[in-house]
């Protein structure tokens, strides 16, 4: 069964911290659909440990639904979750995306092995490898010429038979970067920012 995400982007009010002002501190800015509606895994270990299957080190794991979350988003996440649909609840600030070293690589593989096989399937089949490859791919495919640990291996591509396969190192740059989806989030993220502050925009997500 597959993960997808949900949640939105919400600011804080500038007027939160006056003493006068005494309503919600966090509002509802949107929803996270319209920016990103995919389930990549990469993406969903690297931000969030969610099926980090790479061995990341996430940004904005299990923190939690905020206790000073917006009443639009409590609601949305208490009506699923009383269906034990949703887990890893989890939220994280504009401030600490904007200052992420996309350079950063998973600490628990050392890359991402693709296979696709064009006659049997359209999708292709990924591995995150650490020291050794897959011993199903030595059985099927032989060794990749790339090297005899991806440990130590050169980024590459080859074909074996009618199957294409490629090796390659992920930053979290290509993890969340242009393609990914998640630069939309950014965007508005980032442009939000301009009026509430770094630390006045947070994204909060759950998944199912």
């Amino acid at each position: 069964m597959s993960t997808d995400i949900y949640g939105c982007i919400e600011t804080r009010h500038p007027c939160a911290d006056d003493d006068w002002y005494d309503d919600e501190q966090w509002l509802y800015a949107m929803d996270l659909s319209p920016l990103y509606s995919g389930n990549d895994y990469t993406a969903f270990g690297c931000l969030f440990g969610v099926r980090n299957h790479a061995g990341w080190d996430p940004v904005a794991a299990g923190r939690g639904l905020p206790e000073d979350a917006s009443a639009e988003v409590r609601a949305d996440y208490e009506r699923w979750a009383a269906l034990d649909a949703l887990h890893s609840a989890t939220w994280v600030t504009w401030q600490e995306l904007e200052t992420l070293d996309m350079s950063a690589v998973p600490r628990g593989s050392s890359g991402l092995l693709r296979v696709q096989e064009p006659e049997t399937s359209a999708a292709a089949w990924e591995y995150w490898v650490t020291d050794t490859w897959p011993p199903e791919i030595i059985t099927r495919f032989g060794e990749p010429p790339v090297g005899s640990s991806p440990a130590t291996a050169r980024p590459g591509t080859w074909t074996s038979g009618s199957a294409q396969l490629g090796f390659h190192r992920v930053t979290r740059g290509q993890a969340l970067g242009p393609g990914s989806g998640w630069e939309h989030v950014f965007a508005v993220m980032k442009a939000l920012a301009g009026r509430f502050g770094p630390q006045g925009v947070r994204l909060v997500a759950y998944f199912d």
